[in-house]
């Protein structure tokens, strides 16, 4: 475009000098009409095909008026008089975060937010989007290319700020996080939509409570903590206790079973049978003194 608008210049100048008497003057307005027209076609040549990158689309205007038609990655044949505004509609992340190096801005950039009971939160958080290829367009008539700090960025603060305030502080750290992080995504999409982008996640990297409220959490927890222990302990002891009572259980009934359930002739019998196993040992030489009713045994290999 640049050189169609300097060929067309230069030739007119040459053309006008041309028209003079003056030699030299005559001379290099000759110059110029030749040298104008070759701009202005080398311009117009150049400035015809457009090479679209990977992951963009271009957007054509021409003196203000945007055309509807996109132009898709690759090389382009368009007009050469019409401008093309290039669009990246590939995954972008925007963070807006505490720490100094990670957000889309140097600096402390988080959202302080003040929950449902009055305590200041800081939240740190990614949106993660892309710009809606047939909605270009209308970006670039609505909005135009910086629509990162005019959306993106007001719209992820305020539909966080305006969800916070349902909450508690300690609930929004803990219980209701799932919750008020669906919330928002909604929010954000709805609004993200009206305007050309599509809206693919939503991080909450970080929640900072106030130094007082975090402590009480902790302490809380370990409480919670010690008291599942206990009851851990308590539940081990009562089981091992249910263990010795069964097993206590079990000696007294086999004793009693003995008691009662012997006889004198069972018990007759059964001295018979260890005395012939101890008789017929090979390498026993027992001397055994028996009652009346049981002989004695001597001997032994």
């Amino acid at each position: 475009m640049t050189f169609i608008i300097l060929g067309i210049i230069l030739f007119l100048v040459g053309f006008v000098l041309n028209k003079q008497d003056n030699g030299p003057t005559d001379r290099v307005g000759k110059i110029l009409k030749v040298v104008g027209p070759i701009l202005a076609i080398i311009g117009f040549v150049t400035s015809s095909f457009k090479s679209i990158d990977a992951g963009q689309v271009g957007v054509k205007s021409l003196f203000g008026k945007v055309d509807e038609d996109i132009l898709e990655s690759g090389l382009n044949f368009v007009n050469p008089l019409m401008e093309v505004t290039m669009f990246d509609v590939r995954t972008q992340n925007y963070t807006m975060s505490a720490m100094h190096e990670e957000g889309a801005l140097k600096g402390d950039d988080a959202i302080r937010i003040l929950t449902a009971d009055g305590l200041e939160v800081v939240i740190d958080l990614s949106v993660l989007f892309n710009v809606k290829s047939n909605e270009a367009p209308k970006i670039l008539k609505e909005i135009g290319t910086d629509y990162l700090d005019k959306i993106v960025r007001p719209v992820s603060r305020t539909a966080i700020r305006d969800n916070a305030v349902s909450y508690d502080a300690v609930a929004l750290y803990s219980s209701k996080r799932d919750e008020f992080q669906s919330k928002i995504y909604k929010t954000i999409e709805q609004s993200f939509s009206k305007r050309g982008l599509q809206l693919q996640q939503l991080l909450i990297r970080n929640i900072s409570l106030p130094t007082s409220v975090k402590a009480s959490i902790e302490s809380k927890i370990n409480a919670e903590q010690d008291a599942q222990k206990m009851t851990f302990v308590l539940q081990k002891e009562k089981q091992e206790a249910e263990r010795k009572r069964v097993e206590a259980q079990g000696i007294a009934d086999y004793q009693k079973i003995l008691s009662t359930g012997l006889s004198d002739k069972q018990l007759q019998y059964e001295a018979i049978k260890a005395q012939k196993e101890i008789a017929t040992s090979p390498n026993a030489k027992v001397i055994i003194m028996g009652s009346g009713k049981n002989p004695v045994i001597i001997g032994g290999n």
